[in-house]
């Protein structure tokens, strides 16, 4: 093929970060394919020698008594006089092909397939170094805008930070430089592709950790992170060593650490939060460390809970537009509902008047319903026993009593209300007329 392929292949080798091995089995897997081409059904074999620097193709023949296939067999005379004096029956022999007897075509579709293979091989060969730096960060440079989407160059291969993976209002122009957070590599049949983000969590993560050596080195741990892309976040930190604080690591002296990720956020608030295993406390400090909460109400089965705070705070614990609570919630895992106290003392005082309106059901019952989870007559009347039981105080008879007497309550009070039939819709038509 050419005298020089050894220079070739070390030059291609270089260029490209490949093995020469793949290279040269792009190149036998070519002039295998141009061979084909040329001389038809015979039986070919490509073999890169480095000796001369060229791929040499060999013709298999088998050794045979009888020739019954031309392309593929040679008789034993034949064999013996041409190939090899001590050819024997049965022997595969092979016969050097000259590259020269190719044709111009032939020729052409050798190139184009070392060409193909070559990209095939770096291809896979970048998928395999990114596939496994998913979840870094990453710097590249912006190469264009399509459609609202930014390619990146990332030095080896572009990749794409869609629209939805930008932070809001941010805008960039070519040839500026940006850092990324690598979501998602695959192999797609279009090729590569490498997806970026600035508004994951894991980017503010990478941040930290590239801003305090604490956390790069695991001394501060990260636990969680939330965040509203442009607005605010918050993140979750640990200490390993005692003698360590997570959230001072964070900040950095007279906040230069945290300024630096903001800035890198375009403004993005974020909230630094000492962890803590203990859920009530865990939330109370994502709420923010100078909210006062008067009472939390968990339920572990759900996984939520009830955050009561005074009436002048719920609208610091909510947030604008319920931010500051929506990023507690993700932040700890947690579902969220907050509610102020005279809300609650409002509730409580509707349940109670209700409960206490059942025959049977003195102050202390009610309150007892109340405290767990019962807030009127009807919610009594459409439970069961065994939920009634479960309500410490409240024994096995006094129970059965209570949902007899709460059924009976929940009855006549619908038998009392008059139902609305189309007599009664025609009394209040002439009622209304009269008065108009």
């Amino acid at each position: 093929m050419q005298p020089d392929l050894n220079r070739v292949i070390e030059q291609v080798s270089k260029e490209k970060g490949m093995d020469r091995s793949v290279i040269i089995e792009a190149l036998e897997s070519a002039m295998l394919s141009a061979a084909r081409r040329t001389f038809g059904q015979k039986d070919i074999e490509a073999k890169f020698n480095p000796d001369i620097g060229e791929i040499e193709l060999f013709e298999i023949q088998t050794v045979v008594e009888t020739v019954t296939n031309p392309d593929k067999e040679v008789d034993l005379a034949t064999a013996r006089t041409t190939l090899d004096p001590e050819a024997q029956v049965g022997d595969q022999l092979l016969k050097k092909l000259q590259p020269s007897a190719f044709g111009r075509i032939a020729a052409q579709v050798a190139k184009q397939s070392v060409i193909q293979k070559v990209r095939e091989a770096e291809r896979e060969l970048i998928y395999n170094e990114f596939k496994n730096r998913k979840g870094e960060l990453f710097s590249g440079i912006v190469q264009r805008l399509e459609k609202k989407n930014i390619i990146v160059n990332l030095g080896r291969t572009d990749a794409m930070l869609p629209e939805k993976e930008q932070i809001p209002w941010e805008r960039y122009r070519q040839g500026d430089r940006i850092r990324a957070y690598i979501l998602d590599v695959e192999m797609t049949h279009k090729g590569l592709q490498i997806i970026l983000s600035r508004t994951h969590p894991g980017f503010l993560i990478k941040l930290f950790e590239q801003e305090a050596p604490e956390v790069y080195e695991g001394i501060v741990e990260i636990k969680s992170a939330a965040r509203e892309p442009g607005s605010r976040a918050k993140i979750a930190v640990h200490s390993t060593d005692p003698d360590v604080d997570p959230v001072g690591a964070c900040v950095g002296v007279k906040g230069t650490r945290v300024q630096a990720v903001v800035q890198e956020l375009r403004g993005e608030r974020v909230d630094i939060v000492p962890w803590t295993p203990d859920p009530a406390e865990y939330v109370c400090r994502a709420l923010g460390d100078k909210v006062k909460v008067s009472k939390i109400i968990l339920d572990e089965e759900e996984r939520a809970m009830e955050v009561i705070v005074p009436d002048d705070q719920l609208a610091i614990v909510i947030g604008k537009k319920g931010q500051n609570v929506r990023l507690a919630s993700r932040l700890t895992g947690w579902k969220l509902e907050a509610r102020s106290e005279s809300e609650v003392e409002l509730e409580r005082s509707h349940a109670l008047e209700s409960l206490m309106a059942v025959p049977g059901i003195g102050d202390v019952a009610a309150e007892l319903l109340y405290q767990n989870g019962f807030k009127s007559a009807e919610e009594v009347a459409e439970t069961d026993l065994d939920a009634l039981l479960d309500v410490e105080g409240i024994e096995q008879e006094k129970a059965a009593a209570i949902l007899q007497a709460a059924r009976d309550h929940v009855a006549k009070k619908a038998a009392s209300a008059e139902p609305l039939t189309i007599e009664t819709e025609t009394r209040q038509e002439a009622a209304d007329t009269v008065q108009e």
